[in-house]
């Protein structure tokens, strides 16, 4: 600690000793009524000490000045205050009352706190790399967006207090449920004292998990921005037009500032993703609160989450009678989609395949437990200090890349409203086969391109096991169609998954499923245009790949079944080969080049099904003899 003030004095630290300091100034903690006077000038280093408020000025010693970046030798403890605001430090940390930063197009009245007029700095003069709000109001959500621009790490005051108010939405949401018991007489009122105490550990853990994933979201969030900039401006549209936004209120930037920022190739900052965060969470609650997604008997596990483990193990039974057991369960389940998947997920979900928030919020869980997402996500934040953030970020991504396909082809592949159980028992096990089975199912560049993931992650310090996996991630998707083709044809999962991987690497599907992956989605029509292309093709290669399993005899290996499909239908593989390397070679790829290669891909399901149409045979003079067709008639087209 360098420096800091409060109403009563100003305290200056250039050069302290770390482990000193944070001794003493924990025995300042622990004295009654103890103030910055208390502390001990021996323990300051050279230049420093601690100064009082009122006088008229402070002498600067060379040390402090140099550390403050500042020229003057006697400023006012107002100056000072104002040059410890804007000082060249790692952390500015706001603990106290008022509002200390605005931005430069705000003026001290519109801030609206006359008593730190003179305190007051602009986001863009501070220097430090980073701020922690531990006070409400400290910026202004303007000074907030001002600095982030600059290049600041900065989040809001809300998101930075959020723990302690989850803390006491457990507490009251604890106590509601031991009073039921209080009141029935299970639980006497001593006994309920003792268990709130026994339980402050595990509510803790409860609380800082759920904010430490709501802050990971914003990290995500952050790291995307620009390419999702028009996806938030859509969202930040629907939010204004439904009433439950205003962009003024919520210091969010207009039309015009949206265009000029994707022009900067730039995107929204973490204070604006911040505020974004917190109203698609109030969105996704009130729909799904109003929605029978809380009456959802396998809803019922995310109450039990909620609570610490004593409660789960000792009074499950009286979670169902909660009061608020069906705001719970939405909240938890806004949470846990919104903190996993993304502050757009439910929105783009509902733009491209207009399904309810409801039905999203189950495929979602369904998704989540089919792949067990929940053990990756573990996994990944276990490596916390071990890997870089990056690294863990990017992992997390791939995670998020899964879940959002897995729950678009739920919703659009599977009857609604889903049978959340139902449809976990049908899809997990093969899942799980095929996670543990995919280094050996993949073939070619699919095959390449895992083991040179797998190895960069490996580099970079993640486990072997978990970098395959991640890796994988992306293949593993497929999953959801070839349990679907195994269920359908009476086929054994491993030789449907062969023929599916065998095929997608004949075909080179995998890269034109990235390619339409990278297609741009600025605006609402390029997004829906983009999710048709990417599911047509998930869907064409499923067709094609039940075709090609019935191409060979029973006992066929999956190689032998590819092998005798493509020997039927070799022309048409080869056109849509050709189509795919002239596009690859010069660098055509766009919605018109892509969709052209899909449809010759799509052709070839038609190939196969003329094939597969039988001839039909008269016996001699039954009908007679055709006449022939004339040769004009088939230039034509007539029959």
């Amino acid at each position: 600690l360098v420096a800091a003030f409060n109403h009563e004095h100003v305290f200056l630290d250039p050069d302290p000793d770390p482990a000193a300091s944070w001794e003493e100034r924990n025995r300042l903690f622990h004295l009654p009524r103890s103030s910055w006077a208390d502390y001990d000038a021996a323990a300051i280093s050279e230049g420093g000490g601690v100064f009082p408020r009122s006088a008229k000025s402070i002498p600067l010693s060379p040390q402090v000045r140099e550390r403050l970046g500042v020229e003057a030798e006697a400023p006012t403890p107002s100056e000072v205050a104002r040059a410890i605001l804007a000082a060249p430090v790692d952390l500015l940390w706001n603990g106290g009352i008022g509002t200390f930063v605005k931005a430069s197009s705000e003026s001290h009245a519109e801030v609206g706190d006359k008593a730190n007029d003179a305190l007051r700095v602009d986001g863009r003069d501070l220097r430090c790399r980073v701020v922690g709000e531990g006070g409400n109001l400290g910026f202004t959500q303007r000074g907030r967006v001002e600095y982030a621009l600059a290049g600041g790490r900065i989040l809001t005051d809300a998101i930075d207090n959020s723990a302690g108010v989850d803390c006491s939405d457990h507490e009251v949401n604890i106590k509601i449920l031991l009073g039921a018991a209080v009141a029935s007489g299970d639980l006497t009122e001593k006994q309920r004292n003792e268990l709130l105490a026994e339980m402050t550990d595990d509510v803790a853990r409860l609380v800082l998990r759920n904010n430490y994933r709501q802050t990971q979201a914003l990290s995500l969030a952050r790291i995307q921005a620009p390419s999702m900039l028009g996806v938030h401006a859509r969202l930040v549209q629907q939010l204004e037009q439904t009433g439950r936004l205003s962009r003024e209120l919520a210091s969010l930037p207009s039309e015009e500032v949206m265009a000029e920022r994707k022009a900067a190739r730039g995107g929204l900052v973490a204070p604006e993703l911040a505020v974004l965060l917190a109203y698609s969470k109030i969105d996704l609650y009130d729909a799904l609160l109003d929605s029978d997604l809380p009456d959802d008997g396998y809803m019922a596990n995310e109450l039990v989450r909620y609570f610490p483990r004593i409660l789960s193990e000792r009074f499950r039974d009286r979670m169902d009678g909660h009061r608020l057991r069906r705001e719970l369960i939405a909240t938890y389940v806004t949470n846990s989609l919104v903190n996993r998947a993304g502050i757009t997920f439910a929105f783009r979900l509902a733009e491209e395949t207009g399904a309810a928030a409801s039905d999203i919020a189950r495929a979602y869980t369904v998704a989540r437990e089919v792949f067990d997402l929940r053990g990756l996500w573990t996994a990944i934040e276990a490596l916390d200090d071990e890997i870089g953030a990056d690294v863990q970020l990017a992992m997390l991504l791939e995670g998020r890349k899964l879940v959002e396909r897995a729950t678009r082809w739920l919703v659009r592949a599977r009857p609604r409203p889903l049978d959340v159980v139902a449809e976990i028992e049908v899809f997990a096990p093969g899942a799980a086969f095929l996670a543990g089975a995919l280094p050996e199912l993949l073939l070619g560049n699919d095959r390449a391109s895992l083991e040179e993931s797998a190895r960069s992650y490996a580099d970079a310090g993640v486990p072997q096991e978990l970098a395959t996996r991640v890796a994988g991630l992306s293949a593993v998707f497929s999953a959801l169609d070839i349990v679907e083709i195994a269920a359908a044809t009476g086929a054994p999962l491993a030789k449907v998954a062969g023929v599916y991987y065998w095929l997608g690497a004949r075909l080179d599907l995998q890269w034109l499923r990235d390619e339409i992956t990278a297609l741009p989605r600025d605006n609402r029509w390029q997004t829906l245009a983009r999710a048709a292309l990417r599911d047509e093709l998930y869907a064409v290669h499923s067709a094609l790949a039940s075709e090609a399993l019935q191409s060979g005899p029973p006992e066929a290996e999956p190689e032998a079944c590819v092998e005798a499909w493509y020997a039927a239908h070799g022309i048409g593989v080869e056109r849509a080969l050709q189509v795919l390397s002239d596009i690859r070679m010069g660098g055509l790829a766009n919605i018109e080049t892509l969709s052209v290669a899909l449809r010759e891909v799509r052709n070839l399901i038609r190939s196969s099904a003329r094939a597969a149409i039988p001839v039909p045979s008269f016996p001699p003079g039954e009908l007679g003899e055709p006449a022939p067709l004339p040769p004009e008639s088939l230039r034509l087209g007539r029959s």
